[in-house]
């Protein structure tokens, strides 16, 4: 009898509970606009972040809730965008495609180690052990983490050891960024051609016995574009505020430090920088 007593009272308390719940629901149910998996399914499904919400799910809902416009997607191409703005009945919207960009041009045929890593092949390994063994303590490893963690295979390591962004690809989610133990990535508009490829934070032609491409801190560029550049712990800092699109800064750079990034060739150095032919590493300094 005192089974069936508990058994009795167990079934009515769920009972009570399943209506408690049906009740609840009923209650707090919101409708979900059945738009919101229709534009999902039109975007890209990166789920990169780079539209500023956390995937393209979010970015859906904010679409349809009239918070974002599609052009916030640069990821999509133009008739994705495009395709969105139809269906929803709104503007594409205008929003500059932003990338990851490196602040370092010291590939092996530029920059030389002062010691010989042996372990596990990771930057954030290497970085551990005395900065990595690279002589400029500011540059990159080289070992690739930022090519592995990219999704979009935005990301390629030269023959050189040196990562390689490929702007079409890249979808800024900043993963390059977060992995990199020396902060070398930074995510910037792509109009943004002017570009420092350097971080020391040195001063003085004898850091060119590590690294023939790092920048001395001279201060040429500042003088040569004052207001647009301006020296900050022996770097330049290039005021993106300002109009940039201007390749004056890098004629007198003696190292190539601060390049003009186009869009098809590549870098692009001053008529004064040291012309670069090795292609080989440099021999490891002597200890």
């Amino acid at each position: 009898m005192t089974i069936l007593t508990a058994v009795g009272a167990l079934g009515g308390l769920t009972v009570v509970l399943v209506t408690l719940l049906v009740l609840a629901h009923r209650k707090l149910h919101v409708e979900e606009d059945p738009r919101i998996d229709q534009v999902e399914e039109m975007l890209p499904h990166a789920n990169c972040g780079a539209c500023g919400y956390p995937g393209c799910r979010p970015f859906a809902e904010a679409l349809v809730a009239g918070q974002a416009l599609p052009g916030k997607c640069t990821v999509s191409d133009e008739a994705g965008r495009a395709a969105i703005a139809d269906f929803l009945g709104v503007d594409v919207g205008a929003e500059e495609k932003r990338v990851a960009r490196l602040a370092c041009a010291g590939g092996s045929n530029v920059a030389r180690n002062r010691a010989h890593y042996v372990g596990l092949a990771t930057c954030r390994a290497a970085a551990q052990v005395a900065g990595g063994g690279k002589g400029c303590f500011w540059g990159c490893l080289g070992l690739g983490d930022c090519e592995v963690v990219c999704d979009f295979d935005a990301i390629s390591m030269n023959a050189q050891s040196l990562p390689v962004v490929d702007e079409a690809k890249c979808t800024a989610c900043g993963d390059c960024v977060e992995v990199c133990p020396k902060d070398l990535f930074s995510i910037h508009p792509a109009s943004h051609r002017l570009w420092v490829a350097c971080a020391s934070l040195e001063a003085g032609d004898e850091l060119l016995e590590d690294c023939e491409v790092a920048c001395t801190a001279c201060g040429r560029c500042a003088a040569d574009a004052p207001g647009l550049i301006t020296m900050s712990n022996n770097l330049p800092v290039v005021d993106y505020g300002r109009s940039h699109a201007t390749q004056v800064p890098i004629q007198r750079c003696p190292t190539g430090a601060i390049v003009w990034l186009d869009r098809q060739a590549g870098p692009i150095k001053g008529p004064a920088a040291k012309k670069i032919i090795r292609r080989g590493a440099l021999r490891e300094a002597a200890s």
